[in-house]
């Protein structure tokens, strides 16, 4: 019995020695396989084609798509595998106009760049020059254009701050066809309302209201015009109630005075 269990495994070696054989072999072509692997993936990322090939911009309006490039730190020189998306969002969020973005990268070489940007409201005209207003209140000093704006309320006398924090929000408020009615908004504080605004109408009409009140009064507008006499404009006073007061009726009331001191 001893004898043919020794013969057994003498029978057996052969086998075994083939096996750790093979196994070695296996070993020794999985690392030959990482190691060039690895040597593969080490000169991608050192050769230019690891390099940011194609940079694409969606959702700008206020910027130029080379000057958000140009914020965001990137270039075809940026090595893809170091784009870090968190530092490129936070350069972009740097600009005052940019509310949001966010950042994919598209293997191997493409970066998408999402903005959304703060709606522009009105514009301020300052001498022969009008600045976009934005939605967060902030002037863009460095968009200015002598072109006067279509579709978009002038503002006046403003500056950055309370006043024109308020009357943003309340132009945001109204629908749009009342705000495309709107030519002029005068900043025209009085002793007893710092928020007095004064403004005239693609139709001819003439406005008196205050901010903190004017979405509300505002959307009034197209149905009080209707009552009236297209042929006769005038003035129509949202400050405490509503009512409209007729050019030509000031004029025969300045006369009268007039005649008055004469006599």
């Amino acid at each position: 019995m001893e004898k043919g269990k020794i013969v057994a495994l003498e029978d057996r070696i052969p086998k075994l020695k083939e096996q750790r054989r093979r196994k070695a072999n296996r070993r020794l072509v999985l690392l030959l396989i990482l190691f060039f692997t690895l040597i593969v993936v080490i000169a991608y990322t050192q050769s230019p084609l690891s390099h940011v090939k194609t940079i694409t911009i969606k959702g700008n309006e206020v910027y130029s798509s080379t000057e958000i490039i140009k914020k965001s730190g990137l270039s075809k020189n940026t090595n893809i595998w170091k784009v870090r998306k968190s530092e490129v969002i936070a350069n972009l969020q740097q600009l005052s106009e940019i509310k949001k973005a966010n950042v994919k990268i598209h293997w191997p070489n493409t970066i998408q760049i999402q903005v959304k940007e703060h709606k522009r409201i009105a514009y301020l005209k300052q001498d022969n020059n009008y600045f976009p207003v934005m939605e967060n209140g902030k002037i863009l000093k460095d968009r200015k254009t002598e072109t006067v704006p279509v579709n978009s309320p002038i503002l006046f006398e403003f500056k950055e701050g309370n006043a024109l924090n308020e009357m943003v929000k309340e132009l945001e408020k109204l629908p749009g066809e009342i705000l495309n009615s709107i030519s002029e908004i005068h900043y025209s504080p009085k002793k007893t309302d710092q928020y007095h605004i004064s403004l005239f109408m693609n139709d001819g009409f003439e406005v008196s209201a205050t901010i903190r009140s004017f979405s509300e009064k505002m959307v009034h507008y197209p149905s009080i015009i209707s009552q009236l006499d297209p042929t006769k404009k005038g003035i129509i006073d949202f400050e405490v109630g509503s009512y409209f007061k007729a050019f030509e009726q000031e004029v025969e009331e300045n006369e009268v005075e007039k005649d008055q001191g004469q006599g």
